[in-house]
């Protein structure tokens, strides 16, 4: 559809009347040039898909109070109305013009040059603006699932059905220029449908598409595993996922965490192995086979028939089954541009880092890992932020994720709360045991647990915290009677060795950002604890 509009734009703009705003000028078929509109006159579309605050706003505003409007609004009106809607795109830029005016009565942002475009239907103007927003690539996720899924309600309004079929809303679609493949508008769907009572935190601050198939694919790799492991049905895994997304939900949000404590609670209520439900969870994700791990007894020393090369250390391998019903496969919010490459990816694969496998660790790693890691902050507040998503990762996928506590502002980043749940090593095999409590240690090293100042850490830690009792008590006894505490000489076979490769990898980072954060406080001459 076509503005209304004479080519020749040379001629200033004419203002609209009172009499040509009742008796409806601007939609005859032909008026003169583009209309002044008084503001008075022009709302924004209650429908505008942008929902969070635009990024731009400053830019925009800046850019008007210098050079004025630099193209035309497009306008329309409701059948009925005396009014005008902004038609596609624009509602910031008339929020600005009417700030600047209330600002400074300057009576050049009384009014605004308008196009007009007759109107069609409600959901014709959500799309436009939608085409708009998206083709500027300023909406998140979030908001352009909720747009699609007002116009698929808008759809079935203005046609009189009951229902309409994904495909049909995929055709609706096309034919007013927004191509969406199937599986996109699936996951929109479960964006809205399904997380965002659970997580609407982590989905304002910009969460993308490759972290929302992830969560569907833990989802429903959990609760696949919670059937054939665990009493009480989907239900009741319904709830446990729900209640997992409601506690970590918030602008740094990490999937590996939640894949951690959904593995936890598998393994409390089947009163099985974490080790095991972590193989299995694996599985699950990557569409293979289970295969568990042969069990090795504690007091063994490595035997010489069973040393392997660090080639022949078992790898994460990519997954290549698709879900099975579209949601998560092929096709992505592209707006009216045909699909990236980028949607066919495996959604697994996109969420894992690079160097998932030890073998991808070069021998002089460990002083290059905080420098190879993804925008590497190099101040001591992103440091300890990144040592406390870490050191919560680690806890969370090893049974000990109620332990952790931050410490944005002081220390490195974070605490350890207690020792481990008696209730927890109780139904541990001796291997498992050993690899908890050894872990334990690592991150009560990496938080300096027995070192900082107490008055530091004394106050972060609850009054009933066998580990507060012992530090204050300084009975190391008491201490070494409630976690395990084998000979140092042990750590390398019973954890390094044992550990899962994510964990090795998260369990080397946090020990890299552990030097960073003491090597700046040196350099600065920053006291971490005070």
């Amino acid at each position: 559809m076509e503005e209304i509009t004479l080519p020749n734009t040379t001629e200033p703009a004419q203002s609209i009347t009172q009499d040509a705003l009742q008796t409806g000028t601007p939609e005859s078929d032909t008026p003169p040039t583009t209309w002044r509109v008084p503001l008075a006159q022009i709302h924004p579309f209650e429908r505008n898909p942008r929902l969070s605050p635009n990024p731009e706003y400053d830019r925009i505003k800046d850019s008007i109070r210098q050079h004025g409007l630099d193209q035309p609004l497009v306008i329309t009106r409701r059948p009925g109305a005396s009014d005008y809607i902004v038609h596609s795109g624009g509602n910031t830029r008339l929020k600005v013009l009417k700030e600047l005016f209330a600002e400074s009565g300057d009576p050049r942002y009384a009014e605004a040059p308008c196009l007009f475009r007759p109107w069609r239907s409600e959901s014709d103007v959500l799309l436009a603006h939608l085409r708009e927003n998206d083709i500027r690539g300023s909406l998140s996720f979030i908001d352009k699932a909720r747009a699609v899924t007002e116009a698929r309600q808008l759809f079935q309004e203005e046609r009189g059905l009951e229902e309409i079929s994904l495909r049909m809303l995929e055709s609706e679609l096309a034919k007013l220029g927004y191509r969406l493949s199937n599986p996109a508008i699936c996951l929109m769907g479960y964006a809205v449908e399904t997380l965002l009572p659970l997580i609407p935190q982590a989905l304002e601050a910009g969460m993308g598409k490759h972290q929302i198939r992830r969560i569907r694919a833990l989802e429903r790799a959990g609760g696949r595993l919670w059937q054939r492991y665990c009493e009480g049905g989907e239900a009741t895994f319904d709830e446990v996922f729900a209640t997992l997304c409601r506690r970590y939900d918030g602008w740094a949000w990490d999937t590996e965490v939640l894949q951690g404590a959904i593995e936890t609670e598998i393994a409390e209520a089947a009163e099985t192995s974490i080790q095991t439900i972590r193989v299995a969870f694996d599985a699950e994700l990557e569409g293979r086979e289970l295969v568990i791990p042969e069990f090795i007894p504690i007091k063994a020393p490595p035997s010489p028939q069973r040393e392997e090369t660090v080639d022949e250390v078992p790898r994460l391998t990519e997954g290549t089954n698709e879900e099975k019903d579209g949601v998560d496969g092929p096709g992505g919010i592209v707006g009216n541009l045909p699909p990236s490459d980028e949607e066919d990816q495996d959604p697994v694969a996109a969420e894992r880092p690079a160097g998932d496998a030890l073998t991808d660790v070069a021998p002089d790693a460990v002083d290059d890992l905080l420098n190879s890691a993804p925008s590497a902050p190099d101040d001591l507040s992103s440091l300890r932020d990144r040592a406390w998503k870490l050191a919560m990762r680690l806890a969370q996928r090893n049974g000990l994720g109620e332990l952790v506590v931050t410490l944005p502002h002081k220390g490195l980043g974070f605490l350890l709360r207690d020792v481990p749940d008696r209730a927890l090593t109780d139904q541990l095999d001796e291997q498992s045991l050993a690899q908890l409590n050894l872990l334990w240690w690592q991150l009560a090293a990496c938080a300096e647990m027995t070192h900082a100042p107490l008055e530091a850490i004394l106050p972060a830690l609850p009054g009933d915290s066998l580990l507060l009792r012992a530090l204050k008590t300084e009975d190391a006894g008491l201490l070494f009677e409630h976690i395990w505490t084998l000979d140092p000489g042990h750590t390398g076979y019973w954890l390094w060795y044992s550990l899962h490769e994510r964990d090795w990898r998260d369990l080397i980072h946090l020990m890299a950002i552990y030097r960073r954060i003491r090597q700046l406080a040196a350099e600065t001459g920053t006291a971490l604890w005070g």
